[in-house]
């Protein structure tokens, strides 16, 4: 019997099934996890046993749950809710500086770094803090920065249906900075425009200076 077995009843199902993008997915257990770092830590060469590392699988566990609970979030929800009172207000409405923090999908370490995000009202404007919501909730995933800088204008683009977006991502990869090559200081900028921000010139270069503004 697999996963996508049509016979499988609500019983054969763990509590922790959920939704990835669409598509189901058969979590194992919370105690199957906890077990699966067991192992790593045994591997490592580490005694789980003792004392510094009896409860490790649980701390664990709970802080990748913490990590990846965009997975449990449906970033289009928080867009929902508008107000078209704005006399007529239509420029640019963007948020600077917004903490970014997700994990790379290939190692599974850090991603740390800032967001830009910009959009041009079409009648009706979204509370500034659903902008950052939408953006948590798509890098509390396992992630890579063009992917999540595309999900997150895609997303605002779809919902709001705005005369344009652009996203702005600047951040350090720590699959970089503490293994591998270990560049430090180095940091990855990735844009992504819709509508008028990439149709347009000008406003994407009203965009980026105001960026720019950000440092000074």
């Amino acid at each position: 019997m697999t996963p996508n077995d049509n016979s499988l009843t609500p019983a054969d199902m763990t509590e922790a099934e959920g939704q990835r993008d669409g598509l189901t997915t058969l979590r194992p257990t919370r105690a199957e996890a906890e077990a699966a770092i067991d192992v790593l830590i045994r591997w490592l060469g580490e005694d789980p046993s003792r004392e510094g590392l009896r409860d490790t699988p649980a701390r664990v566990v709970r802080a990748w749950e913490e990590f990846c609970s965009g997975y449990d979030e449906d970033p289009a929800a928080f867009l929902s809710s508008v107000f078209e009172e704005v006399e007529g207000y239509d420029d640019m409405v963007m948020l600077r500086q917004i903490r970014i923090e997700s994990h790379c999908e290939h190692h599974m370490v850090p991603i740390i770094g800032v967001a830009h995000i910009a959009y041009l009202p079409h009648r009706r404007v979204v509370g500034i803090s659903k902008l950052a919501r939408v953006l948590d909730s798509y890098a509390r995933r396992l992630q890579t920065q063009e992917t999540l800088t595309a999900q997150v204008a895609n997303c605002i683009q779809s919902a709001l249906q705005p005369r344009g977006v652009a996203v702005m991502i600047d951040a350090q990869h720590q699959c970089m900075t503490t293994r591998g090559v270990h560049k430090d200081g180095v940091s990855m900028i990735t844009s992504r425009f819709t509508g008028a921000f990439e149709s347009d010139a000008d406003m994407r270069a009203r965009f980026l200076a105001q960026v720019k503004g950000t440092s000074g």
